[in-house]
């Protein structure tokens, strides 16, 4: 049985991807272990799915001046030397990396020790951290087709992303119950604002619940500690902080969703064919991965795209109507898309490159 390592971390979407993988990965006989921070969300993630998790040292790499510059270097190098350790001592196949900064170190880990490593890259345009592990590479795979000119020439792959399967078995009747909601008598509008949740969209969302509850149940994921006390007896709305087990469920209810522009979030979307509005992280805040993730999808017809800049109570109350008014056309467009099996790629180019 060939052996690989898992690495990415930091954000949900550096993870779910590659516990969608694992399933793929065990039926094709690869023994799965996983590297991540000591302490990120990545590692209660992995430990759910029973896959041996160890922690090492990372530290993030930033554009900007923070006096964390001045450390987390040392961070990232002991990590690599972590990480070399643990190559030596598992002596894997292959490693396979979704990014985040704690995966920078086992990538480059990696090819000292002359393991292949592939690596996923969600957005457009790579992200820093995958920038400085590209160099450590085999292969890069990829979300758009907009993404390949970003990257070495020969080292590129059009893949998409991979998507859990359990999404594909929800159950509408199970989120009815779970919601508490008497009957699928009105649509359901469900918000995501990723795993941190979104202040912006959260606020923007409840000031017009009581408007929307008119037409529409509404289920809101807001993020860890950005429930609302107050409106926890709104006859249709719920809100969660975070969901994992029940979400199939919820998809299977959903027919509009509201979301940030994350590429794995967006990427559920489309292969779930749910008519959405993105609202993409700002350019002041992010580097504008989003932006360009939700221009794409807008482009080819998946999704509304609002800008944060002009979100206000009526433009989303307008586009809500809007997308609902022409849910059947976005439903079109998204069945249209021709997607790839992401995991059957993927997985076929790991049992290829692994030693």
């Amino acid at each position: 049985m060939k052996k690989i390592i898992m690495t990415g971390g930091g954000t949900a979407g550096h993870v779910t991807p590659n516990i969608a993988l694992m399933p793929a990965l065990k039926e094709a006989g690869f023994d799965i272990s996983y590297v991540g921070s000591y302490n990120g969300m990545e590692k209660d993630l992995i430990e759910a799915q029973g896959i041996p998790y160890t922690g090492i040292s990372s530290g993030k790499l930033r554009r900007y001046f923070d006096i964390k510059n001045f450390s987390d270097p040392f961070r990232v190098l002991k990590g690599y030397f972590q990480a070399k350790r643990i190559m030596k001592k598992e002596k894997p196949s292959i490693v396979f990396s979704k990014g985040g900064f704690v995966s920078v170190p086992v990538v480059l880990a990696a090819k000292k020790c002359h393991i292949p490593a592939i690596i996923h890259e969600s957005d457009i345009t790579p992200g820093l951290a995958n920038k400085i592990a590209i160099r450590g590479a085999s292969k890069v795979c990829c979300n758009f087709p907009e993404t390949l000119k970003y990257l070495p020439e020969g080292k590129a792959v059009l893949t998409g992303s991979p998507i859990r399967r359990q999404l594909f078995s929800g159950d509408a009747d199970r989120a009815l119950n779970f919601c508490g909601f008497p009957d699928h008598d009105k649509p359901v509008l469900l918000i995501i604002g990723g795993s941190s949740g979104s202040k912006v969209i959260n606020d923007a969302v409840r000031a017009i619940v009581p408007t929307l509850l008119d037409s529409f149940y509404i289920i809101h994921l807001c993020g860890k500690g950005n429930l609302d006390e107050s409106m926890t007896n709104l006859k249709g709305y719920v809100q969660f902080e975070y969901i994992s087990e029940e979400l199939p469920d919820l998809f299977a209810l959903t027919d509009l969703a509201i979301s940030r522009a994350g590429a794995n979030a967006i990427c559920e979307l489309l292969a779930l064919h749910k008519p959405n509005i993105l609202i993409p992280l700002s350019a002041a805040a992010s580097r504008g991965d989003q932006i360009l993730n939700a221009k794409s999808f807008r482009k080819q017809g998946f999704s509304y795209v609002l800008e944060e800049e002009n979100l206000t109570e009526d433009s989303l109350k307008e586009a809500i109507a809007e997308v609902y008014e022409n849910r059947d056309s976005y439903r079109k467009s998204m069945a249209d898309s021709g997607q790839m099996d992401s995991i059957g790629t993927i997985v076929n180019l790991i049992r290829e490159i692994a030693i």
